[in-house]
Order: structure tokens, then sequence, then C-alpha cells
């Protein structure tokens, strides 16, 4: 029996993710319980493993594999099982965001693994100091921010939501406005739902965050969680593209607020080009890979 996600099952999650360490940003209860906003999340210990399904429309699949000490292959199957029954086309079931090592055990069982987006992960240090030539245009960036605005940076709380919200809005017109992607103004939609659905849990999650003010105004703000005591992931970074300078600075700002961690984790780039090429830019210690695993035939 399937039974819905809810903040009560925090600890018995957070008991299967530190089994095993984990590179995903997926791999962490505050980021599988924000996208209710979008799915129907159900979850249930099959054998020695906790398997979290996503359910829409569409059908049923796996967010991410199941967890336990090791991938156990009758798990596995099982869980494949639950999903073909749900869904009219075998196809829709999967798991995703596979993690690099296990993919040789996958291809083993028979099934076809296919890789995804990877997440940007970064050193921590090397984001604060932007030292030398490569970070040029980011010190720059920043100097120019701090000499032209009077501004403060404040803690996140739930009492800015509303701000939040309202910049995410005119982010989301501008951003619309200058890319005319199909897929990037549909996946702007979802990240205000999942936004607004955060918002209405926020003090039962492990978010956390910063808002820039600048004339009694909120215009930028940036939130995340901790994945494990090294890596920090930074969710969402909201900022008005008006004012120059202000996205560098809120980032380099966070990392630099962050110095109990080790490295920094900003998800992967949804396969855009523009955000590729930003995430890039900051030269990330490393890509790490995630993969979808789906039946042959």
């Amino acid at each position: 029996m399937l039974r819905p996600l809810l903040l009560k099952d925090r600890e018995i999650f957070k008991r299967f993710l530190s089994l095993n360490k984990h590179q995903l940003s997926s791999y962490q209860f505050s980021n599988i319980f924000i996208w209710q906003a979008l799915y129907k999340v159900k979850w249930e210990v099959i054998g020695d493993s906790l398997c979290v399904f996503f359910k829409d429309n569409l059908g049923i699949f796996m967010y991410l594999e199941p967890l336990g000490e090791k991938v156990n292959s009758s798990v596995v199957k099982k869980c494949f099982q639950i999903m073909d029954r749900f869904n009219k086309n075998s196809s829709i079931s999967r798991i995703e965001n596979v993690e690099e090592e296990n993919v040789d055990f996958y291809k083993g069982m028979g099934f076809r693994v296919k890789e995804k987006y990877p997440e940007y992960v970064y050193l921590r240090k090397e984001l604060i100091e932007l030292k030398g030539e490569r970070f040029k245009a980011k010190r720059r960036d920043i100097n120019y921010f701090l000499k032209n605005y009077k501004f403060r940076v404040l803690p996140f709380s739930l009492k800015y939501k509303d701000s939040c919200l309202d910049l995410y809005n005119y982010w989301m017109f501008e951003r619309k406005a200058r890319y005319n992607d199909a897929v990037y103004q549909v996946l702007l939609q979802d990240s205000f739902k999942v936004l607004h659905f955060l918002f209405i849990h926020y003090k039962g999650l492990d978010f956390q965050g910063w808002i820039v003010e600048i004339q009694n105004g909120i215009r930028g703000f940036s939130l995340g969680y901790p994945l494990d005591k090294e890596t920090f992931c930074i969710f969402y970074e909201i900022a008005d593209l008006k004012i120059k300078g202000l996205s560098q600075f809120i980032f380099w700002f966070f990392c630099k607020e962050l110095s109990s961690y080790k490295f920094i984790n900003v998800m992967d780039d949804s396969g855009l080009e523009n955000l590729r090429q930003v995430k890039l830019s900051y030269y990330p210690e490393r890509l790490v890979s995630a993969y979808i695993v789906t039946q042959n035939g």
C-alpha cells in the first residue's frame, strides 16, 4: 500500500537517506517533499528499501532509486511491477536520478540506462575568493553592485514570502520576454508553484536563505538546503535583472555565509543553453552525473 508523503515522515526518510552518501540534490527530504506542488508523492518500504513514487495525470515513476544499504534487484523488480500496474504505457515506468555508481547494476539486470543533465558542484572556497583572470567579470559585477546601491541583506523569514513571490512573478515575466522557449516557460511556471508550496511548509523543512532589500523593496532572494555535512544545495536564486551585479552578489554572499560547507551544488541546467553557460562560468569542481533507468522493449 503506497502512502502519501507527510511532514511527520521526515525521520524515516532521513534514516534511509543516511544509509549511503549521495551527491545528487534529489536525495534530501526537503527536496522530495516540495515536489508535491506538482505530483502526488507516495512511498513504501519494500523489503529493506524505502521507495518513493511520483504520480500525476500521465502516470507514476520513481523520483530516485530505492533507498537501502545497497540496491536490491528484487526490490527494483517489485517497484517496476507497481509502476506497470498504474501505467497504461509501461514506457512511463522508470527510475529517475540514478547515481553513477549503480549504473552497471541496472545494466546487468537488463535495463536501459540513459544519462540526464548533470548537476554542477563547486568548491565553496573558490566561489568566495573569486581569484584569477577567469573570475574577473564576476568580481567586477559584484564591486559595481557594492559601489552603486544602498542595500540590506537579511536572513529569509516567512514575513518576506509575499514579496518574494511578487519578485518571482516579475522576474518570470522578464525571463519569458527574453527567452521564447516553450519548455523553459513551463519550467518557470512549475518552479513558481513549487516555491509557493515551499513557503506554505517552510517551517517543517530544512530550507534557509537570504533576501536583498533595496529602497525598502526585496529585489533578490536565494534559498537552499544542506545535502549533507559537506554540501549545500542552492535551489532558488532570483534577482531583479535590471540591477547590475545583484545576482552575482547574492550568490557570492550566500556562499560566504555557508562557512561550514566545502561544496556548493547548484542543481542541473535542465538542458537550457543559457543556464548551462551561466553555471559553467563559475567553473565547477565537478559535474555529477544522473541517469534514468527504463525497461527494455
